[in-house]
């Protein structure tokens, strides 16, 4: 359908709706009030800041204060249940690699289900990642599902 300015059908592409994804670069440096991590050279490190700050919360402490994961990895099955504190330990690995890296991926929490065991994180890179090293340590069955425009990961592993 043509109107005067021109189709009034067609669906117009949003930008990217990520409530924690900065809008403006941080003045430099800044340092997050929680966890440490420094605003330098255009990302978040964990550099030791010299001389005077400023002070914000960066956003994977928001995420983890406000309880909103970006990527939730659920774990099951019968090999899980007998080899669990060797794949919760390959997991604490991955996260403290992927965290020297990248300060703003981060495992939120670790919550035992009846059946399985769910892991949220603050980025969807590391849950990711958390499921790759689960596959290609222990194969079995990987899903990854990617939501909401590729702003979170629904990861699921079984065997």
């Amino acid at each position: 359908m043509r109107g005067p300015y021109g189709r009034i059908d067609r669906l117009i592409k949003e930008k990217r709706h990520d409530a924690y994804q900065e809008k403006t670069k941080w003045p430099e440096p800044t340092l997050c009030s929680k966890c440490g991590a420094v605003f330098v050279n255009g990302r978040w490190t964990w550099n030791e800041v010299i001389g005077e700050a400023n002070e914000t919360v960066c956003p994977a402490c928001q995420r983890i204060a406000d309880r909103y994961p970006a990527g939730q990895i659920e774990i099951k099955g019968s090999f899980f249940k007998v080899h669990r504190h060797e794949i919760l330990n390959l997991i604490r690995n991955v996260e403290a690699q992927e965290k020297s890296e990248r300060p703003l991926e981060r495992i939120i929490s670790t919550s035992s289900r009846q059946k399985s065991t769910l892991i949220t994180t603050t980025g969807i890179h590391i849950a990711r990642r958390i499921g790759e090293a689960l596959a290609s340590a222990y194969q079995g069955d990987l899903s990854l599902q990617y939501l909401d425009g590729e702003q979170s990961i629904r990861v699921s592993w079984q065997r």
